[in-house]
């Protein structure tokens, strides 16, 4: 995922997801359903505007329960921390549920002391 975001490649992107992959950000309502969506969410075939950068610091995963999650930093638009909650089916992402906020800061000022 994090190779189609950084080369602005959306069908890279959405292929990482399942077909039927919902995709949310709460507490924003909107939830994207389905490959195709997310392919025109991440670009579509002409790509994003600006340049997008995605670098993930911690990933955790529950092979048992195909359940994982990851703090990220996005760069688009504007500069993300967050957290993404995912499952996984088939070895795509079915579920995409992720926590963020904006931020001006690098990823180690954001965290501070609590860096682990």
């Amino acid at each position: 995922m994090a190779r189609g975001l950084n080369t602005n490649n959306a069908a890279i992107t959405a292929e990482c997801f399942t077909d039927d992959a919902k995709y949310s950000s709460p507490p924003e309502p909107l939830v994207r359903k389905g490959r195709a969506a997310l392919f025109e969410f991440f670009g579509g075939g002409k790509g994003r505007q600006q340049p997008t950068s995605l670098l993930w610091h911690r990933v955790v995963f529950d092979p048992a329960a195909q359940i994982g999650m990851a703090e990220f930093t996005l760069t688009y638009q504007g500069r993300t921390h967050g957290v993404a909650v995912v499952r996984i089916a088939g070895g795509k992402i079915a579920n995409w549920r992720e926590y963020a906020v904006q931020s001006r800061l690098g990823w180690e000022e954001m965290v501070g002391e609590n860096n682990f």
